[in-house]
């Protein structure tokens, strides 16, 4: 069973709709999730902000947020998160935003992405991961797992309960 697979199981008995804020990825997360069939029952919609206007637009990411910290940051990472619960019906959401590359700079590399997950009811969090320049698809590859699994774990903590 493929991770997006093992998501749909685990969001269908937790009764829980979910919801992606991607930039980096453009999609991906959301791709995984929609490729499987019935995946309408438990995926709102997915949001792909890859212009700092669209964070603020889309998902009401403060841009003095994005001008303090950046739009890689835990920070950015966990307003995404938020504004697509606040602008869905999901009760889970998760977010990436990262430096896929080719460049970057000494204090975001290449291979730098952050996520946040925001659930109803629960504080957010974010998760730092330097994937390394291993090339872009790479990046976007790992960053698309990394944040499937970070659905996983999500829901098995509320299945868990």
């Amino acid at each position: 069973m493929s991770r997006a697979e093992h998501i749909l199981n685990l969001a269908r008995s937790a009764g829980i709709m979910i919801t992606t804020a991607e930039s980096c990825t453009g999609g991906m997360v959301a791709a995984a999730l929609t490729d499987i069939p019935g995946s309408s029952d438990i995926f709102d919609r997915g949001f792909i902000t890859y212009s700092n206007a669209a964070k603020a637009e889309m998902l009401q990411v403060d841009p003095g947020l994005i001008s303090a910290y950046g739009a890689v940051s835990s920070e950015v990472a966990a307003a995404m998160a938020i504004g697509a619960l606040a602008a869905s019906v999901a009760k889970l959401a998760v977010s990436i935003t990262g430096v896929a590359g080719p460049g970057g700079s000494a204090n975001k590399p290449e291979g730098l992405v952050w996520f946040g997950v925001a659930q109803a009811g629960k504080p957010t969090q974010t998760h730092r991961r330097n994937f390394g320049a291993i090339g872009r698809v790479s990046i976007r590859t790992n960053a698309r797992d990394f944040a499937l699994d970070l659905l996983i774990e999500a829901l098995e903590g509320v299945l868990n309960k």
